[in-house]
């Protein structure tokens, strides 16, 4: 809790609200969280690297599950590696099952992973990586001004979210088929209400022309 007596936000919560807020909202808010094919697979690749440790490759010394954390925007978490360089660079690690490919959310679970080891270490982290477990290929990402300013956002928008005590609305859409939380969130029933009430309203509501 930081001194405005606010709990920290999870690093994963920034990767939740980019993917979809209302599985945010679900997690973070309501507690709730189910288990499919590809959260079991997620957390297998994540075994590798949950046991704290180091051990030192080529000179340089890598960290596993090291803790993280922001004061300055009130984030806690860990990475799954962190390399130490000779050179002084910082370069972290995000392991993501799946194949090799570009993701939003993924980017911007790192870049806040950045913003943190900076903060923690007074040192500039440009850079970083998404290593994918299936394909076993690892994507450099640069952690650009728009991905800090994207991590800023979206913690003051989960910040928000947690203090109205209000779940976002369903996205109802292709994210939906692979979300653990589907049978949980009901997309297409609470669309379906909505799309009802729209229309009742249509119809009581008088034509201005």
């Amino acid at each position: 809790m930081n001194e405005t007596g606010q709990d920290p936000i999870p690093l994963s919560a920034l990767q939740h609200w980019a993917y979809c807020p209302r599985q945010c909202g679900l997690i973070h808010l309501e507690q709730a969280f189910e288990d499919n094919l590809h959260t079991a697979r997620g957390q297998a690749v994540h075994h590798l690297v949950d046991e704290p440790g180091y051990e030192m490759k080529a000179g340089v010394k890598v960290e596993r599950a090291l803790p993280l954390w922001s004061d300055r925007l009130n984030l806690i978490g860990k990475a799954d590696l962190v390399g130490f360089h000779p050179d002084g660079k910082v370069f972290p690690v995000e392991f993501k099952h799946g194949r090799k490919r570009q993701k939003i959310h993924d980017d911007l679970q790192l870049a806040a992973q950045a913003l943190c080891l900076e903060e923690m270490l007074a040192r500039p982290v440009p850079k970083g990586a998404i290593y994918h477990a299936s394909s076993r290929r690892r994507r450099e990402v640069a952690i650009t001004p728009e991905l800090r300013r994207m991590v800023r956002e979206t913690t003051e928008a989960i910040r928000a979210m947690l203090a109205s005590g209000t779940l976002p609305p369903p996205a109802n859409d292709s994210r939906c088929r692979e979300c653990s939380l589907k049978d949980i969130c009901q997309p297409e029933a609470i669309a379906g209400r909505n799309r009802q009430a729209l229309l009742q309203r249509s119809l009581f509501t008088a034509d201005e022309d």
